[in-house]
């Protein structure tokens, strides 16, 4: 027997089955983040705030049921809370656009941070979408200028903002409301530039290839707070947020009211300028590839 390519045989063996099981465990966590059992926005804001307000209506066009928002108390203290809402029946998810907002949407989302501003509240935002409307009347409607119009809005803001990612994390949809001092993130949600599917179907023109594409992607939480995308993952009770749903909320209640102490203590100006320092690093490319 040849000892070194014997060697280099099973190194080779040993290589394949840890990728095998990193494609395994990052497909896993895609499937857990759209499990229809998680708690959704509303349920969250059950949980966490309290004598919650809905406000509805961007005051130009219509309501858009795919984004919730409105005033409430989060620990004694009044927040605006604003966040994708996907429903859980199919008529809910119907209704609600499986949590993929249109213009419209986008529009009350900037209606509210507004009056955060106005009124010197922090803002809470929960993300959960598998991506914006791709409808041709949205795009009709200004769809690329409305999540970019949010985004400026959330970057100019002076009050504290902290975003939550509690399932699907898609593309511009999902970074509208994430223009945060602080972004969290479930542990088994899901953050990226495209869907599996979107990227697989692109790639290899054939959606079948999902799980290639989620691996390479590297959308799940463990992959993202290294590179600083997330600033904290909070841990999810055994098994996922869907078996513990009071669990869970506890746990992000916890990461949030630590957030906004830490921001609390920041002047305005010094909240916005390192909230732009820390979206400006991101993607800044080394030797060694992305740096955190």
């Amino acid at each position: 027997m040849n000892l070194s390519e014997e060697a280099d045989r099973l190194q080779g063996l040993l290589k394949s089955h840890r990728h095998e099981r990193r494609r395994h465990d990052t497909w896993l966590t895609v499937q857990i983040a759209r499990n229809k059992d998680r708690p959704r926005t509303s349920e969250y804001i059950e949980f966490l705030i309290d004598g919650f307000e809905e406000l509805k209506g961007d005051r130009l066009r219509a309501d858009d049921r795919a984004v919730i928002g409105g005033l409430g108390w989060f620990d004694g203290r009044a927040v605006v809370v604003v966040g994708h809402q996907k429903g859980r029946t199919l008529d809910e998810q119907t209704r609600h656009s499986f949590g993929m907002a249109k213009p419209e949407g986008y529009r009350k989302a900037q209606r509210l941070f507004a009056l955060a501003e106005r009124h010197r509240l922090a803002v809470l935002t929960f993300v959960d979408t598998p991506g914006a409307y791709p409808g041709v009347a949205a795009e009709e409607g200004g769809q690329a200028r409305a999540i970019a119009e949010t985004m400026l809005t959330m970057a100019r803001l002076s009050v504290p903002i902290v975003a939550t990612l509690i399932g699907e994390g898609g593309s511009g949809g999902a970074l509208a409301l994430a223009v945060a001092d602080r972004v969290l993130m479930q542990e088994n949600a899901i953050y990226s530039v495209i869907s599996p599917e979107g990227c697989a179907a692109i790639l290899w023109r054939d959606a079948e290839f999902a799980p290639q594409a989620a691996e390479a992607l590297r959308p799940t939480a463990s992959h993202l707070l290294p590179l600083g995308i997330v600033d904290r993952v909070i841990e999810e009770p055994r098994g996922g947020a869907h078996l513990n749903p009071e669990g869970a909320a506890r746990r992000v209640h916890d990461a949030i009211a630590e957030a906004l102490r830490e921001l609390e203590e920041l002047t305005p100006r010094e909240r916005r300028l390192l909230r732009r320092e820390r979206f400006r690093k991101l993607g800044v490319w080394g030797g060694e590839g992305l740096l955190p």
